[in-house]
């Protein structure tokens, strides 16, 4: 027997952080996986996304700031968010 959820998943804000810190930061958001595809293709890097302004915000390789934390680089285009 296959087993259904009938329970809705709450809607995605039109931005979304993973970090705790950022006041776009939505726990709610994460008790399901998230997954983004940027200009179609689907990336699992990314930190941040605002659907509305078209972009997403993914680590620079291995930079870290001195806080320990990844430098980020804006890349804009077209951003879907979805549960997977």
């Amino acid at each position: 027997m296959p087993m259904t959820d009938t329970t809705p998943l709450p809607p995605l804000p039109d931005r979304l952080s993973i970090d705790p810190r950022s006041p776009f930061h939505l726990p709610a958001a994460f008790a399901n996986e998230v997954a983004i595809k940027f200009n179609d293709k689907e990336r699992t890097d990314v930190e941040e996304y605002c659907i509305s302004e078209g972009w997403i915000r993914v680590p620079a390789g291995k930079s870290v700031d001195r806080k320990g934390q990844p430098l980020l680089i804006k890349l804009k285009g077209k951003v879907e968010a979805f549960y997977r």
